[in-house]
């Protein structure tokens, strides 16, 4: 047949893309669907099922959006877009939610371009561009009879929906707990998962710039931070993608904190995240509001800890090396590393880690309040975890010097991941030797946690950003410790030993970190909750 004769009515237009969709587009879906049916000792009637419910949700949906002028052009975005996401889901084994559009809309140029391959490349044009131009090469046949169309697309639809009734009838016993139970295949589904994603995200960001809400209008300085001698110099350290199961501090078996282990830290080793990304995470730990009850369209439009410890007459610092502050510093003075750009430490539209301490000495010297500086990194960011760390800190070989770590082997990614704590915790020391440096005018301490944590290959699963309920261990379980310099301690009368103590014995998150800074800096709010305070029970009276 020749290009030019290639030519269809709308009807078998609509049919033939659901029937696309169902086949190519959302193959790994019914694959996930598969699995989970048999492991759950479904049988292959049940099975066999699955497709023809997603063709017939596909029919009915595009027989309504596939409308003369704006068809051929939706089914383009569809392939490109629909391509895309099945790349990212089957090479790194994660779903596409509300909260990873959100994610995707907020990174950066550099970060998207770590996921730019030839391996992508070849996806996007086999399983979106060259249909695409299929579409656009097949002459679609205007009907004679606009009304017989319209009853012709009825009658699709209402055949989709009676089959879509008559499977629910004799399955919905299946499906139901097979859904309640798995509800991330729901979210596998292309294009569905990604439409529904975006709308989320658009509408959380519309939501976003409602009127600001003020909170901790009463903060203000305590006796005690205003009765020392010495100002108080607080740095919190934001980690990124660190994972708690490869920091040598909670017994990993490889040396990944050497230089941390020789500063007298306490660390934490049951501490959990808010969220499995960035954008969820930071907010979240900023806030305060507990993971359990928090709003992540309520915290976009009100304030959160920093707010509150500059309404307490308090200097505030944010610098950035991880692409933004996902607005926990939006209202506080906030430095962009990337654009200072200091020299040795950058290169093309990243910097390592210890660029975020450029500079930081003559601001601390120039410093004559009490204050707290947040350091924002970009840790152990991936796919590319190779460019995370300089060569002098690729203590553990062979490494995986890809972006395309689904194709590295275990070990390999493993210590690529682990060279990138490894200086994680170099820059860590630097930090503290800073601080220490300065302990002729501040009381000093020093609070490290990470966002979330990283899948590297479990359970076949990669990176982050895995639905909290379903998430592993790995991306829930982070790092976070402490240091307190001897002037620190005595002027706030911490008891060490108690506190190395709560941290072996209980449990902490992300929720503890609002009210714990509040407390160590001495502020007195309304908004300050003792009993989310890591430090309140061992202040010695």
């Amino acid at each position: 047949m020749k290009v030019s004769k290639l030519s269809c009515s709308g009807l078998t237009f609509v049919l033939t893309t659901a029937l696309f969709f169902t086949l190519f587009q959302n193959a790994l879906a019914i694959k996930a669907f598969w699995h989970a049916i048999a492991a759950n000792g479904g049988s292959w009637l049940f099975a066999a099922t699955v497709p023809v419910i997603t063709f017939c949700v596909l029919n009915i949906i595009f027989s309504l959006l596939l409308l003369p002028i704006i068809r051929k052009p939706l089914v383009t975005i569809f392939l490109i877009a629909g391509a895309y996401v099945n790349y990212v889901m089957y090479s790194f084994d994660v779903v596409i939610d509300r909260n990873m559009i959100q994610n995707a809309l907020e990174t950066n140029t550099h970060e998207a371009l770590d996921l730019v391959t030839v391996k992508m490349g070849v996806w996007l044009l086999v399983l979106g561009l060259l249909p695409a131009i299929v579409v656009w090469i097949v002459k679609i046949k205007p009907s004679v009879k606009p009304l017989k169309e319209i009853a012709q697309r009825t009658a699709n639809i209402a055949i989709s929906a009676l089959l879509i009734l008559l499977i629910a009838f004799f399955f919905y016993k299946d499906y139901a707990p097979l859904i309640r139970n798995n509800s991330g295949l729901v979210k596998m589904l292309v294009p569905t998962d990604y439409v529904s994603g975006l709308i989320g995200a658009v509408s959380k960001k519309i939501e976003s710039h409602r009127p600001l809400v003020d909170i901790g209008q009463d903060a203000d300085k305590g006796p005690t931070i205003n009765a020392e001698k010495k100002k108080t110099l607080i740095v919190l350290v934001v980690g990124e993608t660190a994972r708690a199961a490869n920091f040598s501090l909670g017994g990993y078996e490889r040396e990944t904190n050497p230089k941390l282990k020789q500063n007298n830290v306490i660390y934490f080793p049951n501490v959990s995240s808010c969220g499995t990304e960035t954008a969820i995470s930071v907010p979240c730990m900023f806030s305060d509001m507990p993971r359990k009850h928090y709003d992540a369209i309520k915290a976009s439009h009100q304030e959160g800890l920093l707010d509150i410890v500059a309404k307490a007459r308090i200097s505030v610092l944010w610098r950035e090396n991880d692409g933004g502050c996902k607005g926990a510093c939006d209202r506080v003075p906030h430095q962009d590393i990337v654009q200072l750009n200091p020299e040795g430490l950058c290169q093309g539209g990243t910097c390592h880690d210890e660029a975020l301490l450029h500079n930081l000495d003559n601001y601390i010297n120039g410093l004559n309040n009490d204050g707290i500086i947040v350091l924002h990194q970009i840790g152990s960011h991936g796919p590319s975890y190779f460019e995370r760390y300089p060569q002098e800190y690729r203590q553990f070989v062979p490494t995986c010097d890809s972006n395309q770590i689904q194709d590295c082997d275990h070990q390999s990614l493993v210590n690529t991941y682990d060279n990138t704590i490894l200086y994680t915790d170099a820059v860590l020391d630097k930090t503290l030797t800073l601080l220490k440096s300065h302990d002729d005018k501040f009381a000093t301490a020093m609070v490290y946690l990470s966002d979330h944590g990283e899948s590297l290959g479990e359970k076949g699963l990669y990176l982050h950003g895995t639905p909290y309920l379903f998430a592993p261990k790995e991306q829930t379980h982070i790092p976070f410790l402490m240091w307190m310099s001897d002037d620190y301690k005595k002027n706030y009368r911490i008891n060490g030993e108690c506190v190395s103590d709560r941290a072996k014995q209980e449990e902490f998150s992300q929720d503890n970190l609002f009210h714990t800074i509040l407390g160590m800096l001495n502020i007195q709010t309304s908004e300050y909750q003792p009993a989310l305070d890591i430090l309140d029970g061992c202040r010695q009276s």
